[in-house]
């Protein structure tokens, strides 16, 4: 059925060429080795001229015009045209198959067009994932920039609570993501595209707010917030666990998710560590977000399952380097 359907449309597309002189040399390869757009290109702005001189100016000789066109007639099993000594014009069956042709060519030629978008990444959907702040600025900016070089493409961004973004990879809830480092990258390739400082969130009025900066030892016995969602080597290194001096910290409450954690530190239970990024993303009256000075930056890697790089993935990688650097 395939395999029929597939000769339904190269008639219509032989059909089409003949009316319109659009040439498509995908056909010769197909075994029509005339190029029957330009011979009957000449038929039709030369409706006086005999099939000679028809032939002659479309570039073939007389029995080959004859024989691709009632070669075409014989397929179809209907006249197309008449030849007269004035020249040749489309029967009325030949000008209605003609019509219902440039629709099939149309339909065909867009399907072809819209493989091809999808192809080269200019259409589809591509799911970004991310966490919190994501990358910072440079998650929206690279989101935007996408967008905008490739408007045929449906950009979805998908947002992870704590360490979830890599696991949503691996089980293709996400084509690509904003991943917060350290976390488990088995499985995909990765590379750092941002980097930020550290800072510790505290009530407003809380004896650390208004520094420029403090060491972490300075947090002391303050209870943390922690979360049991991710991974533990990932709660540890927010933690920053073991402390320079090789003391642990307070364990405080657990959180799930952002709004959760920041609820707590405002009612005074609790502080937290977090991005720098988050002090303007989620600014609060009742907070105050002072910078950890001595403690590892955040690096944020765009990552992807490995083998599964479609056009998609690579262009809005590239576009995500050529904005981080």
């Amino acid at each position: 059925m395939a395999g029929h359907s597939r000769w339904k449309t190269l008639q219509a597309k032989r059909l089409a060429e003949t009316a319109d002189a659009v040439e498509h040399p995908e056909y010769e390869q197909a075994g029509r080795d005339l190029r029957l757009g330009d011979q009957l290109r000449s038929i039709r702005r030369s409706r006086n001229l005999t099939q000679k001189e028809v032939a002659e100016r479309a570039g073939v000789s007389q029995p080959a015009l004859s024989y691709a066109l009632r070669s075409l007639e014989a397929e179809l099993g209907v006249q197309l045209f008449d030849r007269h000594s004035r020249g040749m014009t489309a029967t009325e069956a030949g000008r209605e198959l003609i019509r219902e042709a440039r629709a099939a060519v149309i339909a065909a030629d867009r399907v072809t067009a819209a493989a091809d978008r999808y192809r080269r990444g200019r259409a589809g959907l591509l799911r970004v994932g991310f966490e919190a702040t994501g990358a910072g600025l440079l998650t929206t900016r690279s989101r935007a920039e996408f967008v905008r070089r490739y408007p045929g493409v449906q950009v979805e961004p998908k947002r992870f609570d704590w360490g979830q973004e890599a696991a949503a990879l691996r089980d293709g809830s996400v084509d690509v993501a904003f991943v917060w480092l350290p976390n488990d990258l088995t499985g995909l390739h990765s590379e750092v595209v941002h980097t930020e400082p550290r800072v510790v969130a505290v009530p407003a009025g809380h004896r650390l707010a208004g520094r420029p900066g403090i060491s972490v030892l300075e947090v002391g016995d303050e209870p943390l917030m922690w979360t049991r969602q991710a991974p533990r080597e990932w709660v540890d290194w927010w933690a920053v666990n073991p402390r320079p001096d090789g003391s642990s910290p307070r364990w405080g409450p657990t959180n799930d998710n952002v709004e959760e954690m920041l609820e707590q530190v405002a009612a005074g239970v609790a502080v937290c560590f977090a991005p720098e990024s988050m002090a303007s993303y989620y600014a609060r009256p009742d907070l105050a977000w002072v910078l950890l000075t001595d403690v590892a930056p955040l690096q944020v890697a765009l990552a992807w399952p490995e083998g599964a790089a479609n056009a998609l993935v690579r262009s809005f990688a590239a576009v995500v380097r050529e904005l981080a650097s």
